[in-house]
């Protein structure tokens, strides 16, 4: 869901940082100067070369926000917004008083220093935006025009339904453009060497980041999300760097962001993700339908938990999942979910510490009738059922969140069915 954040870049001070400063006349070129500069290095570093010469124009920070609000509206109509906004909630990834639109909106305009149009194949530079970043900017939007003439950018940030995937296609997009913009500025070998190593480099992106109250501010879900795509992006492109040098990136992208954050699951022997179809539901009708994927996965965990290994333990073996919204009869709505898992014992732990999860979210958690397979519980005015079970040979976990009182629940996890990858 929040992957539609990763659409325009932020502003990165890290490689000042890193650089130890530039002469004001290098940080005050002119945006055709900087573009030749970068040009070449971008063309070395990628293996790739311009088709067209790339399209530069300026934007004041009001035409920016005029068009993130007009392509904010065409990606996210309201009623997917809300959809999603409810979801997340009823996941207890945000609160119920977040405005999820506006925010989005303020991350949005607060982040954004330049970005690449793929409808107008054209860079814009924000107006204004600090001298030492106009160069960084460039670079790292130039590798996204270069991107559009190989592969399709605007059909990727529209994939529709599959937001793990989604969240691993824009990870490689902007991490390519993270990792080869460090390049430009600091040269190849340098990027490797940095002092501290790539933690460090992690380090200066988060605290770059810190410094930006909108961001500081905002539910962990939207930052660990925004930052996903730069962190784990630039990693898998440093690994690719090494382990494909003369591979076809474009022509193999990750399928699943278990595929960004384990090395052997793309590199090794590939992991592709279960595909997920869930039945109609017995009552009610689907409001909003999607994927969390490992990534997220994870980030659930952490926020009920607040457990970084717990939840790296609890999301590993992740092989799969869907979610659906529902809209009850009478105007109640019902959370249903599935993850399919690697092996039992992956499910099994998932299973436990998502237990563990609900007893922390909900101070008030009292347990109902149980069975082997299905732990039930009623909090805070819901009915809340976690069934072991197992879809066409995969150990699976179903969870239902349900007004209190629902007889059964609005879908029947015997219907699911999976795809093999």
């Amino acid at each position: 869901m929040m992957s539609r954040l990763a659409r325009w870049s932020i502003a990165l001070p890290l490689l000042a940082a890193c650089r130890g400063g530039d002469s004001a006349d290098t940080a005050s070129m002119p945006y055709a100067r900087e573009v030749a500069e970068a040009v070449p290095k971008i063309e070395s570093a990628t293996g790739l070369t311009f088709r067209t010469p790339p399209k530069v124009e300026s934007r004041s920070r009001e035409q920016v926000r005029e068009f993130l609000l007009q392509r904010f509206h065409e990606d996210l109509p309201d009623e997917e917004l809300q959809s999603m906004q409810r979801t997340y909630a009823r996941f207890g990834l945000l609160g119920d008083s977040v405005q999820l639109g506006p925010l989005l909106l303020d991350l949005l305009s607060e982040q954004v220093a330049g970005y690449y149009d793929p409808a107008a194949k054209t860079l814009y530079i924000v107006e204004g935006s600090a001298p030492e970043l106009i160069g960084i900017t460039v670079a790292h939007e130039l590798v996204h025009a270069l991107q559009d003439q190989y592969v399709n950018l605007d059909s990727i940030q529209h994939l529709d339904g599959d937001n793990d995937r989604l969240v691993a296609s824009q990870a490689v997009m902007e991490g390519q453009a993270t990792y080869v913009q460090m390049q430009t500025m600091l040269g190849a070998g340098a990027v490797d060497n940095l002092p501290g190593g790539w933690d460090r480099v992690r380090d200066l992106i988060r605290e770059s980041q810190g410094s930006m109250p909108v961001f500081a501010a905002a539910p962990m879900i939207l930052q660990e999300t925004l930052l996903f795509p730069y962190l784990s992006g630039a990693e898998f492109m440093r690994r690719y760097a090494e382990r494909a040098p003369d591979g076809s990136l474009y022509d193999a992208l990750p399928q699943s962001t278990e595929q960004i954050l384990h090395e052997d699951a793309y590199f090794g022997t590939p992991d592709a993700p279960t595909r997920v179809s869930l039945p109609a539901p017995s009552a009610g009708s689907v409001r909003y339908e999607n994927n969390l994927g490992e990534f997220e996965t994870r980030l659930l965990l952490y926020q009920l938990l607040q457990d970084q290994n717990a939840a790296f333990r609890g999301a590993a073996g992740w092989d799969g999942d869907r979610y659906a919204l529902l809209e009850l009869p009478g105007g109640g709505e019902a959370l249903v979910w599935v993850t399919i898992w690697d092996s039992a014992i992956d499910a099994g732990e998932f299973h436990d510490l998502f237990d563990t999860a609900l007893s922390r979210r909900y101070r008030d958690l009292r347990p109902g009738v149980s069975t082997s397979a299905v732990r039930r519980y009623e909090a805070d005015g819901r009915s809340l059922e976690l069934h072991t079970l197992t879809i066409d040979g995969r150990p699976s976990v179903f969870y239902v969140d349900m007004p209190a009182g629902t007889a059964t629940a609005p879908m029947d996890p015997a219907a699911i069915t999976v795809a093999q990858p």
